[in-house]
């Protein structure tokens, strides 16, 4: 059997051979030395270290030498909230499972999306299939709309102009008017739905989960066929949301 080839990218890959010499030394790195290390020739190691300079991957000190850019520890620090979000959300995420019988997820924001970073299934045949990774726009899911009403009416307006709020099913909100007055109902309750807005068949109950300062950090939904909804979902989705919050640091009161 012929085993299919590996499609790298040239350029990518030398950033990456870069970025590891460079990681190897604690102290700023010189050209030559960098170039040694990775075989590249002085000219192609100088222009691609110069486009990392340019994107905050790299740093140049005053005598020239290289070193780590401050955004890789932005980025890596991102990457270590998402991982302590989940392990503190699982647990929660399991018990709110078996309470209701149906799909929970935990979700970020990512620009004008939505992102499914986490999930916890039922063990029944017919359940909401959220697929880790997978986006859809803020105006279509329960909590990406409270994520909008969170926001100012200029910015609600931004992000209408930006995606033209695309329409996914016959009950996606797709105008303006509607949009705001739907997160105007919003900004006086903990809590939205999303009745079968991203997909005919499914609905979602979702609230929202904050840090130690008030800002939003994730949202907690609960996705089910719209027949099994149940409004009565709603308190024990709210306490759920909360206890996490509480665990990332938000005051209890």
């Amino acid at each position: 059997m012929i085993m299919p080839q590996k499609t790298t990218i040239q350029v990518i890959d030398r950033m990456a051979s870069l970025l590891d010499a460079v990681a190897r030394y604690p102290e700023p790195v010189s050209l030559k030395i960098l170039a040694a290390e990775t075989g590249l020739h002085s000219s192609t190691a100088f222009r691609i270290l110069n486009s990392m300079l340019d994107n905050g991957f790299a740093e140049r000190d005053a005598t020239g030498k290289y070193q780590l850019g401050r955004k890789l520890l932005r980025l890596g620090s991102r990457v270590h909230a998402q991982s302590d979000l989940r392990q503190i959300a699982q647990p929660v995420m399991a018990r709110l499972r078996d309470e209701l019988g149906e799909t929970i997820n935990l979700t970020l924001r990512e620009g004008d999306e939505v992102v499914y970073i986490e999930k916890a299934t039922p063990n029944r045949m017919m359940h909401v299939q959220q697929l880790i990774g997978s986006r859809a726009p803020l105006h279509v899911t329960a909590v990406g709309k409270l994520m909008l009403a969170r926001g100012s009416q200029e910015e609600c307006d931004a992000y209408a102009a930006r995606t033209n709020l695309p329409a996914y099913t016959r009950n996606t909100i797709n105008d303006l008017p509607r949009l705001h007055k739907e997160a105007e109902q919003l900004r006086t309750r903990g809590y939205a739905f999303d009745d079968e807005e991203a997909e005919i068949g499914v609905g979602c109950i979702g609230a929202l989960i904050y840090d130690a300062t008030g800002n939003v950090v994730a949202g907690l939904s609960v996705s089910a066929p719209i027949e099994r909804r149940q409004s009565d979902w709603i308190d024990n989705l709210l306490q759920a949301a909360r206890e996490i919050s509480e665990k990332l640091g938000y005051p209890e009161d």
